[in-house]
């Protein structure tokens, strides 16, 4: 998919999945989020560029161990996930959070050398160019800042991966075509030290998607993640059979109360080198 498309596919899907977003991803996220900030280590007093923040899951966990004396610049492809940042940051009076969209390859208004930390949990996947956004997040660090990106992990370790096809199949939107690319293998750390980044490492592990019922399985897959512009297009027809199919794929995976999909994720980190 040419560019400056998927980047539009992307805006406007995360625009329609904003509202279900937590609801349907926030406790299947978290153990890849938890292993981001606890590798991450965020202190007191740094400035922390946190990319692809959606609902801000883990800008606000950040924005707490950076402390008032710290700053977090959360920036998201979708209007609507930033300004649901904002408006809680407000609510929670935390006037050292700065929301700002923008897209993980143009970080055009945060200058050079202006961050500690780059963070960026599950958004990596989506981008038109990651290595542009690798790039671009060794560019806003500090000599000595580091970075620590997650990813989802191999295709055939994640339960829900025929959301994709199914959802091409009725609508040709190619939303991910390399969604699993820098999971596989040693590839999101490659890239990381093909941008320059030092110290480079990574870490994967497998996790387990619980819901509780058929519903909630769907609402996360259709309605709250990636497809989301797609699915907003279908008719109750189109509807109806991309939910059987896809109820059909996760079947094996049904505990007989709940499902519980595998999933895996890919933790990598670097730092810029001086400092």
């Amino acid at each position: 998919m040419e560019a400056k498309l998927q980047r539009r596919v992307q805006r406007y899907g995360w625009d329609k999945a904003a509202q279900y977003y937590e609801a349907g991803w926030q406790n299947a996220l978290t153990p890849a989020q938890d292993k981001t900030l606890s590798i991450a280590a965020a202190s007191p007093g740094e400035t922390v560029v946190d990319v692809a923040c959606g609902t801000g899951l883990l800008t606000f966990p950040l924005a707490q161990a950076v402390g008032p004396s710290g700053r977090v610049i959360a920036t998201d492809l979708s209007g609507a996930m930033v300004e649901a940042v904002a408006s809680s940051a407000r609510s929670r009076g935390l006037t050292h959070i700065k929301t700002l969209r923008a897209d993980a390859e143009h970080l055009s208004e945060i200058p050079a050398d202006a961050a500690d930390l780059y963070t960026c949990a599950l958004g990596l996947m989506y981008v038109a160019d990651p290595a542009r956004a690798i790039s671009e997040a060794l560019r806003v660090l500090k000599p000595g800042g580091r970075a620590v990106i997650a990813v989802w992990g191999a295709r055939a370790a994640c339960g829900w991966a025929e959301i994709f096809p199914i959802v091409d199949a009725r609508v040709n939107t190619a939303v991910c075509p390399l969604f699993f690319a820098l999971g596989t293998g040693g590839a999101l750390e490659g890239e990381m030290s093909k941008a320059g980044f030092a110290d480079v490492g990574s870490v994967r592990f497998a996790s387990t998607l619980i819901y509780d019922d058929e519903a909630s399985a769907l609402d996360a897959a259709f309605a709250a993640g990636p497809v989301a512009l797609a699915y907003s297009r279908f008719d109750e027809k189109t509807r109806a059979a991309a939910h059987q199919e896809y109820l059909a794929s996760i079947a094996p995976w049904w505990d007989g109360n709940r499902f519980r999909l595998p999933g895996e994720f890919v933790v990598s980190w670097g730092r810029r080198a001086g400092g």
